[in-house]
C-alpha cells in the first residue's frame, strides 16, 4: 500500500487537508537533529497553525517560536509556548491587540519586529502608557526586499530604539527567503554573503551594550546555510513540506506530511475530467498546475475556477466519477489556510481531526 492512501477514505468528503501524523514527526525530528543544540531552534508555525502540530514540536523539545499574526501568537501561548516571536511590525489596532495579548498571557514571553523609528515610537507609547516592556528584534533587509532595514542603516535605528520608553532591544532579525538556488553550495554562498552584514551590525551593536545579541535567521530553503552559526534558526515549511520545496531543494530530508483530496466530479469527454479541487481549496497564487497527484503523477492541469480543476487526460475512460486524487500542493502554507480543519491520518486510518486553529485572523483578542 502507498504511504498515503487512507483506509477509510469513504468518510471524509473532499476537498479535504489531510496530515500524516507519523511524517509530520518525522520532520520534526529531522529538524531537531540538524541544528547543534533544540534551543537553536525557532520554527515559524505559519505553515501549521495548528496547536496539535505546535505540541508534537514541543513535545521535542522545542521551546521557541515564530508566527506572523497576533492569531498565531495566541494559538502559542493557549498551548504554552514559552517563548513566540511576532515575525512582524505590528502597527495600527494590531499593536493595541500585541499589548492585550501579551497582558492575557504573562506566561509566554512575546517579542516582535520594528524596522524604523515611526513604527516603534508608536509602540513606545502605547506600552509607556501601560507601563509594560516590549521587547523587539530589528528586522534587517538582507536582500528579500520585503520589510526590514539595511543592516548598514540600522545602527542609527537602534541607538534611537535605545531612546524609547519601554523598548527592550533583544536581538536581529533576518529573514533570506530570496536564497532558494537548488544548488546548496550556492544557496550557502548566497546565505554566507548577506549574512556577513548582520555579523558586522551585531558586533557594532554588542559594542555600545557589552551585552550579546540573539539572531533569528533563515527559512525552510536556508535553513540548512544556518544551522552551524551559533544563531536562532526559523524553518516552517519543513514540518509539511510541499512540491515546490521538495523539487526546488532535494538536499533536505523533509517529506511530505500534507497532501489535499479531490473527487473526480465529471467526465469531459475522452481526456478531459474535473476535480472539486478549486481556487477555493489550493494555494492559487503560482501558474498552473497547484498540486501534484501522487496517484495520477500524469495528468495535466489545464483550468482551474472557485470549484473545479479542469485536468488532461491520457484516457478518461481509465477514471470514474467519485475516483480519489492525492494531491501535493505547490505550495502548502496558504493552503493550510484555506481549510477549518485538518483530518489526521495515522497508520493509513483516519483517526481525528485537528482545528486549524490560527487560520482565522483573531482567536480571542
Amino acid at each position: 500500500m502507498d504511504w498515503y492512501n487512507i483506509n477509510n477514505i469513504d468518510s471524509i468528503d473532499s476537498p479535504a487537508l489531510v496530515v500524516y501524523k507519523e511524517r509530520i514527526q518525522q520532520n520534526i525530528d529531522a529538524a531537531v537533529k540538524m541544528v547543534k543544540d533544540v534551543q537553536l531552534l525557532r520554527p515559524h508555525v505559519k505553515t501549521n497553525k495548528i496547536a496539535e502540530v505546535c505540541m508534537m514540536m514541543m513535545e521535542a523539545g522545542i521551546t521557541k517560536f515564530k508566527c506572523a499574526t497576533i492569531a498565531e501568537a495566541e494559538m502559542l501561548a493557549i498551548i504554552g509556548a514559552k517563548d513566540v516571536l511576532l515575525a512582524y511590525q505590528p502597527v495600527g489596532p494590531k499593536a493595541k491587540r500585541f499589548l492585550s495579548l501579551i497582558k492575557k498571557y504573562p506566561q509566554t514571553t512575546f517579542s516582535c519586529l520594528v524596522d524604523n523609528i515611526v513604527a516603534a515610537t508608536q509602540l513606545s507609547k502605547i506600552f509607556s502608557e501601560n507601563a509594560t516592556m516590549l521587547t523587539v528584534f530589528i528586522d534587517l533587509n538582507t536582500g528579500m526586499n520585503r520589510s526590514g532595514i539595511k543592516p548598514a542603516d540600522a545602527i542609527v535605528l537602534f541607538k534611537q530604539l535605545q531612546a524609547l520608553k519601554m523598548i527592550d532591544v533583544k536581538g536581529l532579525h533576518a529573514y533570506d527567503g530570496h536564497v532558494t538556488d537548488t544548488s546548496l553550495l550556492q544557496r550557502q554562498e548566497r546565505s554566507d554573503t548577506a549574512f556577513k552584514d548582520v555579523l558586522t551590525l551585531a558586533a557594532q551593536i554588542e559594542s555600545i551594550t557589552n551585552q550579546p545579541l540573539i539572531i533569528v535567521a533563515g527559512g525552510s530553503p536556508t535553513f540548512p546555510t544556518h544551522i552551524n552559526r551559533n544563531i536562532e534558526c526559523s524553518p516552517g515549511t519543513f514540518v509539511f513540506w510541499d512540491w515546490g520545496y521538495k523539487n526546488q531543494l532535494p538536499d533536505e530530508p523533509f517529506e511530505y506530511a500534507a497532501l489535499v483530496i479531490t473527487r473526480v466530479v465529471s467526465i469531459v469527454d475522452d481526456i478531459t475530467i474535473t476535480t472539486d479541487l478549486g481556487h477555493k481549496s489550493v494555494a492559487a497564487e503560482n501558474p498552473l498546475p497547484r498540486v501534484y497527484f501522487l496517484n495520477e503523477p500524469d495528468v495535466k492541469s489545464v483550468g482551474q475556477s472557485e470549484e473545479h480543476l479542469v485536468l488532461q487526460v491520457n484516457d478518461s475512460s481509465q477514471f470514474t466519477i467519485g475516483d480519489v486524487l492525492y494531491g501535493v500542493p505547490f505550495h502548502i502554507c496558504p493552503t493550510v489556510a484555506l481549510y477549518e480543519k485538518a483530518m489526521v491520518i495515522e497508520n493509513n486510518e483516519l483517526t481525528a481531526a485537528w482545528k486549524v486553529l490560527a487560520r482565522d485572523r483573531s482567536i480571542t483578542i
